[in-house]
């Protein structure tokens, strides 16, 4: 199994850029595909983005694409959802996932989760 702990979370304003860290350990962090999912309140918890194991293959929801960037640092353990032009509609709890399957924007792939950091975006 693999242990996740996001951090970075906080309140911005809109335009503000964010970075979000997330830490794995137990499991050999470089078998995993990693991905970052987003819950609002009243919403359905979402796909925002997912990478490959060697970082180079990497895939995002239209509504972050172009602002949002995913990427891991295999020797730290650690997967890094940077944000910029952040939007009051950004506001919301962001989790990271892991799977042993193929890459995916489908939760239901993902295994293993963190309890999650929040993110407020003021306008």
């Amino acid at each position: 199994q693999v242990q996740l702990v996001e951090s970075g979370g906080g309140l911005v304003q809109a335009g503000d850029s964010l970075r979000l860290s997330c830490a794995a350990s137990g499991r050999t962090f470089s078998n995993y595909r990693m991905g970052w999912f987003r819950q609002a309140p009243g919403k359905e918890r979402e796909f925002v983005a997912a990478l490959s194991r060697s970082g180079l293959l990497a895939y995002y929801a239209d509504s972050v694409k172009g602002r949002f960037t995913i990427s891991r640092d295999n020797a730290r353990n650690t997967v890094y959802l940077h944000m910029r032009s952040l939007q009051p509609e950004d506001t919301a709890v962001y989790y990271c996932a892991a799977t042993t399957s193929t890459v995916s924007k489908d939760q239901s792939e993902y295994a293993y989760w963190g309890q999650g950091t929040q993110v407020t975006v003021s306008s």
